[in-house]
């Protein structure tokens, strides 16, 4: 079996690629590693797959996977996953920022009896605009999470084989893999210091958006992880308070007319009453989450999710 699978999503990286495959096979010689480096193209539009062709060519432990499209770093991360063969998965960005001579260090820990270990830049060459933001995210996630780590976002990570054969990761979940690794049994996370470099080539190929899109998956993810296999302990629970609700609504106001007309006092028609709307409106929204909480319940027991990404062309690969 491998030792080492390195997976590298790639967007429009043409000029770091061949620098980058040849500083991680001279670590790799160095050390001894038997390694395979499973290169994403993630819908480049510059010269990035012609670019990992040549190179493959000249050196088969290099394996091209070529998406139609844009899919995005998640889905990029996910084809490596299901075709690495290595013991020790390491994921790393294309853009020359994350050093390869961090390899062995990570290797070497997660062969100490983690099951992931996550990077952290702890000196970033990254404008304010970043790394604000960035601290910001992290401290909401590790208070969230549960999950001790300082940087979330480094593209540095290592994992156990089994671990990375057992998560599946879409939209931007690729932030949250020591999460779904914990959730799916594998609790052993630690960190490592890793080398940040500034940017050789390029520019960075991500916005502020990706902090709010960061936001939104990890609220997803935690709803998915409480509930996905019984939604309708979700749902059930927001519908019955909701159902309750608009009945001891609507049993207040019967009793307010009953007893008016049995103490003589006028009282107000019931459908005149502003709370008896209140009552219909959430009776109905009950119902609804109760039917919510059925559909869901269907679509769990009969899901088979296939991949969100085409690939087009696949090279030095047998899969």
């Amino acid at each position: 079996m491998t030792q080492i699978s390195v997976v590298v999503p790639v967007f429009n990286e043409e000029e770091s690629l061949p620098e980058l495959t040849q500083w991680i096979h001279r670590v790799m010689q160095e050390h001894g590693f038997s390694y395979e480096v499973l290169l994403i193209n993630d819908g480049s539009i510059d010269r990035s797959w012609e670019v990992i062709q040549t190179l493959a060519s000249k050196n088969e432990a290099l394996k091209g996977i070529n998406f139609t499209r844009n899919y995005g770093k998640s889905a990029a991360l996910d084809a490596g996953f299901k075709r690495s063969s290595g013991e020790v998965v390491i994921t790393m960005d294309a853009d020359l920022q994350d050093s390869p001579d961090e390899i062995p260090g990570l290797y070497y820990m997660i062969n100490g009896g983690l099951d992931v270990v996550s990077g952290w830049k702890k000196e970033r060459h990254d404008p304010i605009s970043k790394t604000i933001p960035s601290k910001f995210f992290n401290g909401v996630t590790r208070w969230i999470s549960g999950i001790q780590l300082n940087d979330f976002n480094c593209g540095l990570k290592a994992y156990r084989n089994k671990v990375v054969k057992n998560i599946h990761i879409y939209g931007e979940m690729h932030r949250y893999i020591p999460l779904l690794a914990k959730w799916n049994g594998f609790p052993k996370i630690g960190e490592k210091v890793v080398e940040h470099r500034a940017r050789k080539y390029g520019y960075s190929k991500f916005g502020l958006e990706r902090f709010l899109n960061g936001f939104l998956d990890l609220i997803s993810v935690s709803f998915v992880h409480r509930y996905k296999k019984k939604p309708m302990h979700f749902f059930g629970l927001l519908g019955t308070l909701s159902f309750l609700t608009g009945i001891g609504i609507t049993a207040w106001l019967l009793g307010e007319k009953i007893y008016g007309i049995s103490q003589g006092v006028k009282v107000r028609e019931v459908v005149d009453q502003p709370l008896l709307f209140l009552a219909l409106v959430a009776l109905v929204i009950g119902a609804q989450l109760f039917l919510t909480g059925f559909i869901a319940e269907l679509m769990t027991s009969n899901q088979f999710k296939e991949p969100e990404y085409k690939v087009d062309e696949e090279i030095n690969l047998d899969f």
